[in-house]
């Protein structure tokens, strides 16, 4: 009877095990609710279906969406691993991957390019009339700068000395400087913020197109300035999560690219753009869902473009096979 009593005790104790076991593996596949974090901006676009159905309990996951302002609000919580996705500028993820030894793996180009160059006046018709000139920018230190700079040297300028280059925090106070302002300003904006400042100021115009500049020096690479990036750790415990995330994300971003308006009224419902300015923009803000081989070359091209032009813009080095994630 003792050994009996002992035997089922064991057993009891084994099922105890193993259930505990069953649950730890259940909460790690299948997360309470995850943040996810958005810039206030292109990268954003591609993101609002999915954040309606989430709103409306309609999603396999449960999200927390942070719409930040600037990137440094977010990047310390996602190296930490208490924000595990985000769309961030693309050097940036690769700056973020060699400083934290890799604990973030870029999982899909999210916004292409975006970039242009805009004027209150009529006296910018080439690079090379910025030579002493002053513009107004944003995103010091991330793709946005960077950019900039790699045009401007290719094209003999100096961006030190030769041209003023004045960084504000957020697009938004560059396009609000650059809708106020008198003949001669000149700015680089992302859209939608390029349809906002001409729907403001009928003297603005688009001067120079970014990318196109871009492509014809690179004629093997383009801008890419948006990445979802997913940190490192929360992708191995949770990959049916991760899975279902990139799903969902890759059916919003083909709606806002097919559902112009509808995507435009979600802007505004999450108060990121007015629909009136969304509507004009979206199907120049080059929203895009690459993953697989296609991210990498996209991510890859591009990177090494920078880092020959400074290596600091890229973390110092070209991130190792390990940045890429391409599922399963």
């Amino acid at each position: 009877m003792k050994r009996l009593t002992a035997f089922l005790l064991s057993l009891l104790l084994l099922l105890s095990l193993a259930a505990c076991d069953s649950a730890d593996k259940s909460e790690k596949e299948t997360p309470a609710e995850i943040p996810v974090a958005v810039l206030k901006g292109p990268t954003a676009m591609g993101m609002v279906r999915l954040m309606s159905l989430n709103e409306e309990g309609k999603t396999s996951n449960h999200y927390n969406f942070t719409i930040a302002g600037a990137a440094d609000e977010i990047t310390a919580s996602l190296i930490k691993g208490d924000l595990p996705i985000a769309a961030i500028p693309c050097n940036l993820a690769a700056t973020l991957y060699n400083k934290s030894e890799g604990k973030l793996v870029v999982a899909a180009v999210n916004t292409l390019g975006v970039l242009y160059l805009m004027e209150n006046g009529d006296s910018v018709q080439s690079l090379e009339d910025l030579r002493g000139k002053t513009v107004y920018a944003t995103g010091e230190g991330t793709t946005p700068e960077y950019t900039l700079r790699y045009l401007l040297s290719s094209a003999g300028i100096d961006p030190d000395k030769d041209v003023t280059i004045t960084y504000l925090s957020e697009a938004s106070e560059v396009a609000a400087r650059l809708a106020a302002s008198e003949s001669g300003t000149i700015a680089m904006l992302p859209q939608p913020y390029v349809t906002t400042v001409m729907q403001k100021n009928e003297s603005v115009r688009i001067a120079l197109d970014v990318t196109a500049e871009w492509e014809r020096l690179n004629e093997d690479s383009t801008v890419v300035t948006g990445v979802i990036v997913i940190n490192k750790a929360f992708l191995e415990n949770n990959r049916d999560a991760v899975k279902s995330f990139l799903s969902e994300y890759a059916e919003s971003t083909a709606f806002a690219t097919s559902q112009v308006e509808e995507t435009a009224a979600l802007l505004e419902h999450f108060d990121i753009f007015p629909a009136a300015v969304a509507r004009q923009a979206l199907p120049y803000c080059n929203i895009v869902n690459l993953t697989g081989e296609e991210m990498q070359n996209a991510v890859s091209g591009y990177l090494q473009v920078l880092f020959e032009q400074n290596p600091a813009s890229v973390g110092g080095k070209l991130p190792d096979d390990g940045f890429y994630y391409k599922g399963e």
